[in-house]
């Protein structure tokens, strides 16, 4: 199983581990004896290896498919408006196979006429491995009443476990009761708009389109949990500058510049054992020129940490959120300011490289430290296998 940022929850485990009885989302420390009882392998996060591997997973996808959306780091959407119906699921078999050939990677594939019943016949294929040899193809009105009288209301994508008690009052409890709902009901009690397009979805009427994998985002984030609380105005200092930095680095990625940073900071007075009840406080500022260089905006960000800095408490989580977002090509230029040296640009771009290659912070700017000792726990990490040279698996 893999555990959360700073070796705290379990995020992922594998049947064995299900088997067991080991609660999704449980704190370790609360499962530690049963784990060491029974042998279970565990694992820090290791966002360098899923990075790459899921890079490797959706670029085998794209040779086959036109169109591929990345939903999330292991999730996807493929469109495949053009083949034939009769061939959906030799197909579907197909790019199972050929995406746990190419990189090793398992994979459950469901298909449907929208993306909400690809996501139910997904979520089935991946429980009912033998039974459906994880490929579940809803095409026939039979099948879509099988699969949504089997799933539960909670299971639903966008429903959730506050949606899912809501609903049960009304004497819903699986996917089949809420689509025969009428719309207008779902436009009073689902949330409007967001309800009616819920239902038709599970009705096979296509309302979520595909997105434009191009589009640039409007917001940036880092946010990281600290490996160990800090209490000094200078590590805070750090840790934001960090975190600056790559949301810096994000930007560029997306050929952007930003003008508005927020930082934002979570803390416990010193000598506080409550965690989860912490305080925060943020600032923003409005940088003159919209930018994308990280000594520009790390600069700012350090500034206002210190300016949120209060001597006498236990900093445990910080932020850097960029906004006010426009692309390179259209940066509005201030007549009163100094334009950016073009060889700054160019350095982001040596900088950006290197650390890409790498996968690593190979390269960084002073002001994000050099010890890092309120960086993230990983304890137990695995290799990074493929993006390492020193970390390559060796076969024995």
């Amino acid at each position: 199983m893999v555990l959360s940022n700073n070796d705290g929850c379990i995020v992922s485990r594998t049947d064995e581990a299900k088997a067991l009885g080991i609660r999704m989302a449980g704190p370790y420390y609360q499962n530690k004896k049963e784990i060491l009882e029974n042998e279970v392998a565990v694992f820090s996060s290791n966002y360098h290896l899923y990075g790459d591997m899921s890079n490797r997973v959706m670029n085998t996808l794209r040779v086959y498919c036109p169109y591929v959306e990345v939903y999330s780091v292991d999730e996807c959407f493929l469109d495949l408006t053009e083949m034939p119906s009769d061939q959906l699921y030799e197909y579907a078999l197909f790019m199972k196979a050929i995406t746990e050939q190419w990189t090793g990677i398992p994979v459950s594939v469901g298909v449907a006429s929208t993306k909400t019943l690809s996501k139910v016949a997904n979520r089935l294929a991946k429980k009912d491995k033998q039974g459906t040899q994880g490929v579940l193809v809803l095409q026939d009105s039979q099948q879509i009443y099988d699969a949504l009288t089997r799933t539960k209301v909670e299971d639903i994508w966008g429903v959730g476990m506050a949606g899912a008690q809501k609903l049960h009052l009304f004497n819903i409890h699986n996917a089949w009761d809420l689509r025969n709902m009428r719309e207008d009901w779902a436009r009073t009690h689902l949330g409007g708009v967001v309800g009616v397009r819920l239902i038709k979805e599970l009705n096979g009427i296509p309302c979520i389109d595909m997105k434009d994998q191009r589009t640039r985002k409007k917001m940036i984030a880092t946010t990281r949990m600290f490996g160990k609380p800090v209490y000094t105005g200078s590590e805070l200092r750090e840790a934001v500058s960090a975190y600056a930095a790559r949301a810096a680095e994000k930007l560029r990625r997306q050929q952007s510049a930003a003008r508005c940073i927020r930082v934002f900071v979570v803390y416990n007075d010193r000598h506080s054992y409550e965690r989860y009840q912490p305080g925060s406080r943020s600032a923003h500022a409005q940088l003159p020129t919209a930018t994308s260089l990280t000594q520009v905006i790390a600069a700012e960000a350090a500034r206002l940490a210190e300016c949120l800095y209060t001597d006498g408490k236990k900093y445990i989580k910080a932020g850097v959120i960029l906004s006010d977002i426009v692309p390179c090509e259209s940066v509005q230029y201030n007549l009163f300011e100094e334009p950016e040296p073009p060889n700054w640009r160019e350095l982001m771009r040596v900088i950006d490289n290197v650390n890409s290659s790498m996968q690593s912070d190979m390269l960084t700017f002073a002001s994000a430290g050099i010890k890092k000792n309120w960086k993230m726990r990983q304890e137990m990490r695995s290799k990074r296998f493929t993006t390492r040279w020193d970390e390559l698996c060796i076969v024995r």
